[in-house]
Parts: C-alpha cells; sequence; structure tokens
C-alpha cells in the first residue's frame, strides 16, 4: 500500500509503517512487497529479484528514517516510535545505505539539528559536475516553486526563494528595484509643464 503516493521517496519509505483504527501496519512483509514498492515509487523499471537482505536493508533504512524524522520534526508520538532510538545508529544507517550509491554528502548531527555534511572535494570534474546535475534535477523538480529569476533592474540571477516575501537576489538588487519603482513613479511626464531657467 503507498501512503501519501505524492510525497517524496524518503517520506513514502517512512509510510509503509501506516495506522488506521485498526492499528499500525506494516507495508514490508515479504521480499515481493518491496519489489512493488520500488517499482510504485519509479526507483525501478520492473519488478526487481529483491532478496530477504535487501528487504532487511530497506527496513533497517526506513526505520533509520523514521527516526530521524521524528527528531527533525520533535515528534513524541509512542506509535510514531522508530526500532531505532539512537540518533547516531539512525545517522549511521542512512550514511551507510547512501555510500553505495553515488551520493557524496553525508548526514551529521549536532545536539538535535540535522544537517548535511558534504564530503571532501573530488579531484574529478565529471564527478564534481554530476553531483551538481544531481543536486539541480531535485531544485528544479521540487513541488514548491522555490527558484526564482531576480527581476531587479539588469540582474540575470536566480536564486532559491527562502522566504515568502523575498523578491530579489540580494539587498542590493532590491534596493535597486525599489529606486528605479520610486523613480518612475516621481519623473515628470512628458505632458508636464516645465519651468523656464
Amino acid at each position: 500500500m503507498l501512503v501519501l503516493p505524492t510525497e517524496p521517496r524518503p517520506v513514502r519509505l517512512m509510510n509503509t509503517i501506516w495506522a488506521d483504527r485498526h492499528g499500525v501496519h506494516e507495508a514490508l512483509t515479504t521480499p515481493a512487497d518491496l519489489a512493488q514498492w520500488l517499482t510504485a515509487t519509479g526507483l525501478t523499471h520492473a519488478e526487481p529479484v529483491v532478496t530477504a537482505t535487501d528487504l532487511h536493508t530497506a527496513i533497517t533504512l526506513r526505520d533509520a528514517l523514521r527516526r530521524l524524522a521524528a527528531l527533525k520534526t520533535r515528534d513524541t508520538r509512542p506509535t510514531a516510535r522508530s526500532p531505532i532510538r539512537d540518533v547516531g545508529a539512525a545517522v549511521h544507517v542512512v550514511n551507510e545505505t547512501a555510500a553505495a550509491g553515488p551520493c557524496r554528502d553525508t548526514l551529521d548531527v549536532l545536539g538535535d539539528q540535522l544537517r548535511l555534511r558534504p564530503t571532501a572535494p573530488t579531484a574529478d570534474p565529471t564527478v564534481a559536475l554530476a553531483t551538481v546535475a544531481a543536486e539541480a534535477i531535485t531544485l528544479l523538480t521540487a513541488p514548491d516553486a522555490v527558484l526564482n529569476a531576480c527581476h531587479a533592474p539588469g540582474c540575470v540571477l536566480y536564486f532559491a526563494k527562502d522566504h515568502p516575501r523575498r523578491e530579489w537576489c540580494s539587498t542590493a538588487c532590491g534596493n535597486r528595484a525599489r529606486a528605479a519603482r520610486h523613480y518612475r513613479r516621481h519623473r515628470p511626464t512628458s505632458d508636464s509643464p516645465t519651468e523656464a531657467p
């Protein structure tokens, strides 16, 4: 069962534990369940051959993600608890799982805050550009309109809109746009009389 199927895949994996009035349910009980989930979420084109080890890895990752989601959202619901209690262990599971793929970033925890810890830069430009491209895919396909163009006079930059009222890429561009708007409102029109010298 796919709960909230439009959510990002990590959330969808977290949601393979779901609840209704009959209690808490586990959607990943067999390797076939995982194969079906991987296909339904677009991670594979055809149902893959999934082993018991793969199922164990998915459930461990899911439990780690749920533990970290609880930390991030300050979720204290007893039914939402993950079997992984230790935040450091959860971070280790996520990083260990990500290391099997092309991901170059890792997750770190400082106090009760989760943060991205980029790995050391690579000497290979192809790998570096591949990382940028992967990040761009995420940014460009985000469901919220977080990427904006700066429409200040003369600016050609883009920015990630991190506040609902943000309109420009920088304070300087904001000042320039406000000054241009003020000038347009207060400049003399060609129809207005001019004083003689």
